[in-house]
């Protein structure tokens, strides 16, 4: 699987984005333009979450002041890595 960027979190683990992913989030989401956004996320995020809907993945969340709201990355856990399965914007952490 071709990946566009590949991080590490604060707690050492990968993180990747796919170009498949990246082109859902594009279409799903077209006011984020700039997967360098999510990696401002994933290395600096303002909280990180579990997920009430499945243990495997992990909400990370930054406040951006322009927009006056909350950038969640959504990553999912499998052997110890983290993908990146969709990003958007949303007015409080859940």
């Amino acid at each position: 699987m071709d990946n566009i960027f590949e991080v590490v979190d604060k707690t050492g683990r990968k993180i990747s984005l796919s170009k498949e992913r990246w082109k859902h989030i594009t279409i799903e989401h077209p006011e984020i333009s700039n997967y360098n956004d999510l990696i401002n996320v994933i290395e600096n995020p303002d909280n990180v979450l579990e997920s009430d809907r499945e243990s495997k993945v992990r909400w990370y969340y930054s406040y951006n002041k322009k927009r006056k709201l909350y950038f969640k990355v959504s990553v999912k856990y499998l052997n110890g890595e983290g993908y990146v399965i969709t990003a958007h914007y949303i007015s409080k952490i859940e």
